[in-house]
């Protein structure tokens, strides 16, 4: 009889109880196989809507659809077992109210099958997140810097800098948690600003550009690896892979020019005897 015990995958409890502890790796993925590698490491998996740019070579996260997101978020989570999968819901997909939040919420879990999903805003979003999770849909929240209102705030500036705005972050902050998310990301805020919002708050602080107070950071995998050709000034480059892919395309190209093709006889030559 097997005694191999099935992989559990991270739960919203477990990343709830690391509040103040072990600090909580978050990483972006888009696809099966990326993912595979990633979750090795990683807690969370985010499928963030930075794939409309990442993926789809867009200028923003704003043109991104539900259901690309339920696309690749699909595709993270077969290429999964262990990790809590997360995935963005887009611009104009929750905004309009509760109810239509729910619908969109409720395709991305039944279709994807990830663990929770991720929306942007503070006070004004706290009534949606509670109505999601009062029915059964976790949900992490993002305040601070947020990329889907981009437009509104004037482009992507670092949140905080004048101090007379900290009270409005933290009430922020203060109303998605009271509202039953169990993680909230900051991003692009000032570091003192962030740290005390993760000092005050009970659920886990994942930064992005924040604090290392917080409880944990995410960042987009392609950032990291050196894919992506703009990167924000905090993001520390830990490879840079972009001249690998570039150098092994180059010498595949010359030697396709040079007629150096690999022939299925090099693998099963043919016998002269037949």
């Amino acid at each position: 009889m097997s005694t191999h015990k099935p992989v559990r995958r991270v739960t919203v409890t477990e990343i709830g109880a690391r509040k103040g502890g072990e600090k909580i790796v978050t990483l972006t993925s888009y696809d099966a196989r990326m993912a595979a590698i990633v979750e090795r490491h990683a807690d969370i998996v985010l499928v963030g809507d930075s794939l409309s740019m990442v993926s789809h070579g867009m200028e923003t996260t704003l043109p991104v659809t539900l259901d690309q997101m339920i696309l690749h978020g699909a595709a993270v989570v077969r290429g999964t077992s262990r990790a809590m999968v997360v995935v963005d819901m887009p611009f104009g997909s929750y905004e309009e109210g509760p109810e239509a939040a729910f619908r969109s919420a409720a395709r991305v879990m039944k279709e994807t099958g990830c663990g929770a999903v991720k929306l942007e805003g503070g006070v004004h979003m706290a009534p949606i997140i509670a109505f999601l999770t009062r029915r059964g849909i976790p949900v992490m929240a993002h305040i601070g810097l947020t990329p889907q209102s981009s437009h509104v705030f004037g482009g992507f500036r670092t949140q905080g800098r004048d101090r007379s705005t900290w009270d409005m972050h933290r009430a922020d902050a203060a109303a998605v948690a009271e509202a039953g998310a169990f993680a909230v990301v900051l991003e692009g805020m000032v570091e003192p600003l962030a740290a005390q919002i993760s000092r005050e708050l009970p659920i886990p602080t994942i930064g992005i550009g924040a604090s290392a107070e917080c409880d944990g950071q995410v960042l987009v995998l392609e950032d990291m690896l050196g894919l992506s050709p703009r990167v924000p000034r905090f993001v520390k480059r830990y490879a840079d892979l972009g001249a690998v892919v570039e150098d092994a395309v180059r010498r595949y190209a010359e030697e396709v020019k040079d007629g150096k093709f690999p022939t299925t006889d090099q693998v099963y030559p043919v016998d002269p005897a037949g």
